[in-house]
């Protein structure tokens, strides 16, 4: 524990000041902007909601009929193994937003009602 004479306070330092100035500015900024790391994480959370579903597909033992939108447009799941895996996903994401959405609602309104 060093004290300073100027300002008369305690100094605390767990070194006692044995690091030389090179060693202090080690750490220096480099004037890189630091890697947005969002894109990263949301292609991560596409390609692993896509894997899941490729799996959940590989699970399903009988053949499904399934369809896109419209009923003139529909698959069987054991001919079309793709179509079954991105019904799969889209199902997987409406299920992933609807309850994101749902928890931003009842966020918003626990919020104006003070509960």
């Amino acid at each position: 524990m060093n004290v300073d004479d100027e300002a008369k306070k305690v100094i605390w330092s767990l070194q006692n000041n044995k690091r030389s100035e090179a060693e202090r500015n080690v750490f220096q900024p480099t004037g890189k902007k630091p890697l947005n790391k969002n894109v990263l994480y949301i292609i991560s959370a596409i390609g692993i909601s896509l894997l899941v579903s490729f799996v959940l597909s590989q699970f399903a033992t009988q053949s499904t009929e399934f369809c896109f939108l419209l009923e003139s447009y529909c698959f069987n799941s054991t001919e079309h193994p793709i179509a079954f895996t991105f019904y799969i996903y889209m199902n997987l994401w409406i299920l992933i937003l609807g309850v994101g959405v749902a928890y931003l609602i009842g966020k918003k309104l626990g919020n104006k009602f003070k509960v």
